[in-house]
């Protein structure tokens, strides 16, 4: 009896941890990272770097003063401040970006207990933190290929105008290439696609999370417009592929169950198109994942299992 270890479930393990899991998150994000520099140039790989190093210094240096075990080491820091520098314009001053990543890791989440006990995305309450506190984050960068850094309309404010601000918008191949200007990870439309595909694969997350996202915004312009094309335009503009493949599929802030998954990313694609259909800001994909991640414990209470013979 000496020998028997009593511990908690489960009592057979996969081998994938916390650690494998992000590792292959920040494996997926590399095509979008890599695409965002060649379009964007050095700046934003200086974004991107000073996101990622904020991000573990300030989780190691919390971890540290409050007297937790370090874990910087399960690289849930890495892709935190990745999706936060992916979010962001190269024109954001690189201190505001560092602050958006301590933030991240230590208020939304440190504060909160650390991994698996923060309430919402760490990496989108800090955008939107930014948002509201130092005004545009996501947009008015140009790729460096076309103009030198400078101030320009994103594909999103022409088409808030509407069907007729497809004129004004880039083509739907620009779109899906990344020719345009916007925040440094969201642009290029085609390399967050390898990312899905590979997390796919990899098992990392449903395939149906983020097509239920990204299918209801779509489904939501269709019906209003009647034009496929415009519809097909929001999709691949601004930060909706983004948030649906990285944010909308994060463990701990989004349901558990495969039925609340769906009502999740349906009811935040309903909110990204109420944001900018009606609402005077442009992109509502981080608004409306924020909201989403609020009522995810009711979403995981409604969509449980029940268990066979127990109370209904």
């Amino acid at each position: 009896m000496k020998n028997l270890h009593i511990s908690a479930a489960p009592h057979i393990h996969s081998g994938i941890g916390t650690g494998n899991i992000m590792l292959d998150v920040v494996i997926a994000l590399v095509p979008a990272a890599i695409m965002g520099v060649v379009l964007f140039g050095v700046q934003a790989l200086l974004v991107l770097a000073t996101c990622v190093v904020a991000a573990v210094l300030g989780e190691a240096l919390f971890n540290l003063c409050v007297h937790k075990k370090q874990t910087i080491k399960d690289c849930s820091a890495v892709v935190t401040g990745l999706l936060l520098g992916l979010n962001l314009s190269t024109n954001v001053p690189l201190w505001q970006c560092a602050v958006g990543a301590i933030f991240a890791v230590v208020v939304v989440k440190g504060l909160f207990g650390g991994l698996g006990k923060n309430l919402v995305n760490p990496a989108i309450a800090a955008r939107v933190l930014m948002l509201l506190t130092f005004g545009a984050v996501g947009g008015g960068a140009n790729p460096v290929r076309f103009v030198e850094l400078e101030s320009a309309a994103t594909p999103l404010a022409a088409l808030n105008t509407g069907v007729d601000g497809l004129s004004a918008a880039p083509s739907l191949k620009d779109l899906f290439l990344g020719l345009h200007g916007g925040a440094i990870g969201e642009t290029c439309a085609a390399a967050l696609l390898i990312g899905f595909v590979y997390l796919v694969a990899r098992k990392v997350i449903k395939w149906y999370v983020p097509v239920s996202f990204v299918g209801t915004v779509f489904v939501c312009y269709l019906v209003f417009t009647l034009d496929p094309v415009y519809a097909l335009a929001q999709v691949l503009a601004g930060g909706l592929i983004l948030g649906a493949v990285f944010m909308a599929t994060d463990y701990v802030t989004t349901p558990t169950t495969g039925a609340g998954r769906v009502l999740f990313c349906v009811g935040a694609g309903l909110i990204t198109f109420a944001i900018r259909q009606f609402g005077s800001y442009p992109e509502g994909v981080s608004i409306s994942i924020l909201v989403m991640n609020l009522f995810t414990p009711f979403l995981e209470q409604w969509t449980a299992k029940k268990t066979l013979g127990g109370i209904k």
